[in-house]
């Protein structure tokens, strides 16, 4: 079952500051790509890119950032539609997550996906079939 990744696994595998995270991360980013399981928006992508460029210090280079991302679309990113809107302001009234993290939610619904990978979400809640996992508290390969 496909896996979402949300921006902030994919900075910490970038940024070394935090070196636990940033092995973990990498290992989840690792175990994603050989099992194909990996999936995310093109809301993720955007985040990740203006974090890695400009919010990291010393920030990643526009062309690595650039390069990540294209090597990412292999993931079939989810592209936010008028749909997916609708889903999020749904989840937001039911939820009360903020918007941000339903556009996401809604997203990884939407992509098929069984499991959230997230720090930014209550560690195992369930939203609608949609398992929350934060991925430094969760075995690398459990859910996929």
């Amino acid at each position: 079952m496909p896996v979402f990744a949300d921006t902030n696994l994919l900075v910490y595998a970038r940024d070394a500051s935090d070196p636990e995270k940033h092995h973990e991360a990498q290992a989840w980013m690792e175990h994603l790509w050989t099992s194909g399981s990996g999936r995310l928006s093109i809301q993720v992508l955007q985040e990740y890119y203006v974090t890695v460029t400009r919010k990291l210090h010393p920030g990643l280079a526009k062309e690595d950032a650039r390069a990540d991302i294209r090597d990412l679309a292999a993931w079939l990113p989810v592209r936010i539609d008028e749909r997916i809107v609708e889903e999020a302001w749904a989840l937001e009234d039911r939820y009360a997550l903020s918007f941000w993290d339903s556009l996401i939610v809604a997203a990884a619904q939407s992509a098929g996906c069984g499991t959230l990978l997230t720090e930014d979400l209550q560690h195992d809640l369930d939203i609608d079939g949609l398992r929350i996992a934060d991925p430094f508290r969760t075995p690398v390969g459990s859910v996929a």
